[in-house]
């Protein structure tokens, strides 16, 4: 999709990213839930990578409140903590990082993945070097790999990874989250360059949709998932249950997957 460059506010840019997710991306959603539902149903789990800023769609899909047990998040630190800026863990560190060849089977080795497991990947240039391998090693170890992505951003430059690829040369699935080459959405009258990036708006929208179509489709398997609430809602009691009963099956999933050997 193509972003309005004379749109008044950087809200009027977000709804039509939002339109363009609504209007050609519920497909490549919905078939992602059934995915993540055959996973979630057998005791599996849902993994999801994301370096930089990408690390956010994480975080928003579990665990935190209106969220259940399933999806795994992968957060590197050294590529997805941001906040010292410069000096000691800075970004350009992270932004290095991000591009290191084999660090990803590094990350990947650490686990033995479910013949039922999925892995979603999220960079919205998909041609980082670290996201790019997660898909490409996940595809080895034969799980389906859905990348959520820009596909234009990921092909306003060449690829610079070595094999000449992009992540969604190795994606099963892509969803678009229509941002535009750069992510930033707002051209500022007297100001050269566009600000106020939509890529975050675009990924929490992709998971929240995703988290809630695998929430449908469990119950009507007959599966109540734990979700995480607010006391204000449940009261205290009733909150501490559910998260308690969430993290425990967390924690049995991600026990079954974690790798126990250098083997």
């Amino acid at each position: 999709m193509t972003v309005d460059p004379e749109a008044a506010t950087w809200i009027d840019a977000a709804r039509a990213i939002l339109d363009h997710i609504e209007g050609s991306q519920m497909d490549a959603i919905d078939e992602l839930a059934g995915w993540s539902t055959d996973a979630i149903a057998v005791g599996g789990l849902v993994h999801l990578f994301g370096s930089g800023h990408s690390r956010i769609p994480l975080e928003e899909m579990f665990p935190r409140y209106g969220s259940f047990s399933g999806f795994h998040p992968m957060a590197e630190l050294s590529m997805t903590f941001h906040t010292e800026v410069v000096g000691s863990n800075g970004q350009r560190q992270a932004m290095f990082i991000e591009q290191v060849e084999g660090l990803a089977e590094v990350i990947l080795s650490n686990f033995e993945f479910g013949s039922s497991d999925v892995m979603v990947v999220f960079s919205a240039s998909g041609r980082s070097a670290v996201p790019v391998e997660i898909a490409m090693g996940a595809g080895r170890r034969g799980l389906r790999v859905a990348a959520v992505t820009s596909l234009a951003e990921s092909m306003a430059a060449d690829p610079t990874h070595p094999s000449g690829t992009r992540l969604l040369d190795h994606a099963d699935l892509v969803i678009d989250i229509g941002t535009p080459a750069g992510d930033a959405l707002v051209h500022v009258p007297g100001l050269g360059l566009p600000v106020g990036p939509g890529s975050t708006l675009a990924n929490a929208a992709v998971v929240n949709e995703l988290k809630v179509r695998v929430a449908g489709r469990l119950v009507e398997r007959g599966i109540t998932p734990a979700v995480l609430t607010s006391p204000s809602l449940v009261g205290t009691s009733e909150s501490h249950r559910l998260f308690d009963q969430a993290y425990s099956d967390y924690a049995g999933r991600l026990a079954r997957v974690l790798r126990k050997s250098s083997d």
